[in-house]
């Protein structure tokens, strides 16, 4: 009970730092959100019926699709089993799993992809534990 009582609290007090409770079923429902209990009740329907996912990836439930937003299995397929050597193509700026991964991403000029991906090799591999969900985002912030 004390952990629950604890988790609405620090949820409140977030909610009070920040009034937007993003998009999803919540703040579809609960248009008035001037208390903190309805910040609450919404942000708790988003976050336990697992809808702002499906509500970013599909562009409803208020939510908006990001512009460079990459839904392909076949790209986090290829980046989860070929990381070491996009690393190592990104140093160059050239290579045989940059040309898969542009196409992958469909980048339109891979020439200034590649070398913006050379150039921002610090920023996309920021971390030896990179996942390649967060190289993928990564790429598409610092190279697209």
């Amino acid at each position: 009970m004390k952990k629950i009582l604890l988790s609405t609290v620090f949820t409140a007090g977030m909610l009070l730092a920040n009034q937007n409770t993003g998009c999803g079923l919540g703040s579809m429902l609960i248009k008035d959100q001037n208390t903190v209990l309805m910040q609450v009740i919404a942000n708790t329907t988003n976050g336990t019926s697992g809808n702002q996912t499906f509500g970013i990836t599909s562009g409803t439930l208020g939510c908006e699709k990001p512009a460079t937003f990459v839904m392909n299995e076949q790209l986090l397929n290829f980046v989860a089993s070929n990381m070491d050597s996009i690393a190592i193509d990104s140093a160059k700026g050239s290579g045989e799993s940059l040309n898969t991964l542009a196409t992958l991403m469909n980048v339109e000029n891979t020439d200034t992809f590649k070398q913006n991906v050379q150039a921002n090799f610090s920023n996309i591999f920021a971390s030896k534990d990179l996942t390649s969900a967060q190289l993928i985002d990564n790429i598409a912030s610092f190279a697209i």
